[in-house]
């Protein structure tokens, strides 16, 4: 990250991706998880997924975040994907 600032666009580029392409990959690999009882860890699997691949689209998208390789992408994307599902078991 590169700055406040840049740490604001990078968040707000990453919001808007999620909002616009997440869900869309999230469901993607949700439907093909649909009836086999492992709710919590395909929920995670396909939250980890959806999360890294849109990190390295933020990535290309913006000047103000860099990442070196779908590894890192990956990692921080396992970070992201843990608490999301940790806050969605709290929340229902």
């Amino acid at each position: 990250m590169r700055g406040f600032w840049g740490t604001v666009k990078v968040a707000a580029l990453f919001g808007i991706l999620n909002a616009l392409l997440g869900h869309l990959i999230y469901g993607a690999i949700g439907i093909t998880t649909l009836g086999l009882g492992f709710t919590v860890l395909f929920s995670f699997l396909a939250r980890l997924v959806t999360n890294a691949i849109l990190l390295k689209v933020a990535d290309v998208l913006s000047s103000s975040l860099s990442i070196n390789g779908f590894r890192t992408a990956f990692l921080a994307a396992l970070v992201m994907s843990f608490a999301g599902t940790v806050i969605e078991r709290f929340i229902r």
